[in-house]
Order: C-alpha cells, then sequence, then structure tokens
C-alpha cells in the first residue's frame, strides 16, 4: 500500500508511486484527483471522436486516448480523454508538455472539473485547442487560444456539424458520438 505524503502538495514523483488499480489519477497543483473507471456512454463518445479525428489527422499528428499522462508541471499531471500531439514531442512514458488539443467528455462526477480547473490549466500551458463533449446533451464546445487566453471558436449540439481548423480541418457532429 502507498502512503503518500500529506505535508506538502503531491509532485509526478508521488503520482509514480501510485498503484495501479484501475482508477484515473491526475495532478492538479499538487491535489490528487481520483476519478472511476468511465462509464460505457464516455467510452462510446471516446472512441467515436477518436475515429473522427484520426481519419483528419495530418502527417507527424497522433491522436491518443487515456490514460496517457500530460506533464504540464512538476505538480500537475492530467489525462485527458483524447489528445492530439506531434509525434516526435512524446517519449514512452507521457507528453512532457501541452498537447495541441486536449478533449474532455464530461460526466457528473468531472464536470466542473472538466470545464474550469483542467481549461484553467491547459491554457495556462498554452494548449492550442480544448474540446470539451457532452454525451448526455450530445453536445461540443471547442475554444482556440488567442493572446494566451481560451476564446470559444465553436459549438454545435445535436445534428448539427461544426467544422474546426486547429488542430487540422475536421468536421464533428455530437449527436454521432451517442448511442442511446
Amino acid at each position: 500500500m502507498t502512503i503518500l505524503p500529506r505535508s506538502r502538495p503531491l509532485t509526478r514523483t508521488d503520482l509514480e508511486a501510485v498503484p495501479d488499480d484501475g482508477h484515473r489519477y491526475e495532478l492538479i497543483d499538487g491535489v490528487l484527483l481520483v476519478t472511476p473507471v468511465p462509464l460505457l456512454r464516455h467510452q462510446r463518445a471516446s472512441f467515436r471522436l477518436g475515429l473522427v479525428l484520426s481519419q483528419a489527422l495530418t502527417a507527424g499528428l497522433e491522436i491518443l486516448a487515456a490514460p496517457f499522462d500530460v506533464v504540464l508541471a512538476d505538480d500537475t499531471v492530467l489525462q485527458p480523454d483524447l489528445l492530439v500531439v506531434r509525434q516526435a514531442d512524446l517519449t514512452e512514458r507521457n507528453l512532457p508538455g501541452a498537447p495541441l488539443l486536449a478533449v474532455e467528455i464530461l460526466s457528473p462526477s468531472t464536470r466542473r472539473i472538466d470545464l474550469l480547473l483542467k481549461r484553467s490549466r491547459y491554457e495556462s500551458a498554452g494548449t492550442p485547442s480544448y474540446w470539451v463533449i457532452d454525451p448526455a446533451e450530445p453536445s461540443i464546445i471547442t475554444w482556440e487560444l488567442r493572446d494566451g487566453v481560451y476564446a470559444e471558436a465553436g459549438r454545435a449540439s445535436g445534428e448539427q456539424s461544426l467544422t474546426v481548423q486547429s488542430p487540422f480541418p475536421v468536421t464533428v457532429c455530437p449527436e454521432r458520438f451517442v448511442v442511446p
């Protein structure tokens, strides 16, 4: 059993000592976040969006699905549901820096974290694009970094399609991510 320190914020080194027990462990500003395995609706949305993105992917880029560590700082290690990265930026163990695109799929337990905390950390780290998918609605909101601050780049729900240009041109339709 791993005992984590209580007298200080946690670091990436502390996170590496956590057992692989099927939970998702992330750090935000030294605070450990533990989330359970995603539900079926969440998994379907992630997989289907990943397929759409993979068909539009350009050379030198790669799509990865959680769990894969994105190290934004020694005290902030996130695992976005999907991420798009330059292949050259990857290590075997993690992405040491900001991805080109981070995608989070909302669930009741992570909604506020994804919309507020994670969005803020990706913005501060310089992640060019951040998307949030809500499989319950279904909907998508996309933000792009402009002068160091996220600005909403687009939104769509249900049968509406949304075309984005960054990190590569792709058209998404939220209704196709979710099957009742």
